[in-house]
């Protein structure tokens, strides 16, 4: 994660959620997860604004549906106040509208409750943290959806070859590096390069964005 990554540390975890018997269970799977820690749980995004400058976490889990300040609006001061700390959702809602909103203010991952499994939450703080962009499948589809509806640019090919188009596709399609490489039957170290090479072309700086464009530009349809 850019300048805020650990380095040999734990990975610190904030978690904003107002049912208390869901924010106890994710405090319970973080504290329980080998290198992450849980740095506050809390019931409002008031409550975190007042703790947070004492516990910087790396990544905040936060709910929508919160008492007082929505998580829409926490999400966007929390990214205003603390650029480095990346936001990650976990929620019931999975309309358009709140996706695009969340995204929009400034969340790295959208992930529904129903579809996450303790496990799954798991390997999306890890996905984060390396500078991904999780999504639950539903959302991943909506997301992918509401691109194709936006009027795209001039269209241009970024001079991306065929192999780099077909590792864009996978990283739209939800791969990371390793099941890409799986994918293609090729090593992490070779789908690395010519990530690097597609992020030059595109002149992005993550998966997210690479996958943003492409989506907007229609590279990938």
């Amino acid at each position: 994660m850019q300048d805020h990554a650990p380095t040999g540390g734990l990975v610190g975890i904030a978690i904003v959620e107002d049912r208390a018997e869901i924010r106890d269970g994710l405090r319970t799977v973080v504290s329980g997860t080998k290198g992450y820690r849980c740095t506050g749980a809390y019931a409002s995004m008031e409550d975190a604004f007042d703790d947070l400058p004492n516990a910087l976490p790396h990544i905040a889990l936060i709910d929508l549906g919160l008492p007082g300040m929505s998580g829409i609006d926490g999400i966007r001061t929390l990214r205003k106040r603390y650029p480095k700390v990346r936001v990650l959702v976990l929620t019931v809602y999975e309309d358009d509208d709140r996706i695009f909103e969340a995204l929009c203010a400034g969340a790295c991952g959208y992930l529904l409750k129903a579809q996450t499994s303790p496990t799954k939450l798991v390997e999306a703080l890890g996905e984060v943290i390396a500078g991904g962009a999780p999504m639950s499948s539903e959302v991943a589809k909506r997301v992918i959806a509401l691109f194709q509806k936006m009027r795209p640019p001039a269209e241009s090919d970024y001079k991306l070859t065929p192999h780099e188009l077909r590792i864009l596709r996978l990283l739209v399609e939800g791969h990371n590096y390793k099941t890409t490489a799986a994918e293609l039957k090729v090593s992490t170290n070779t789908v690395a390069f010519h990530i690097k090479s597609i992020y030059e072309k595109l002149e992005v700086h993550s998966k997210s964005e690479a996958v943003s464009k492409a989506l907007r530009t229609r590279l990938i349809t």
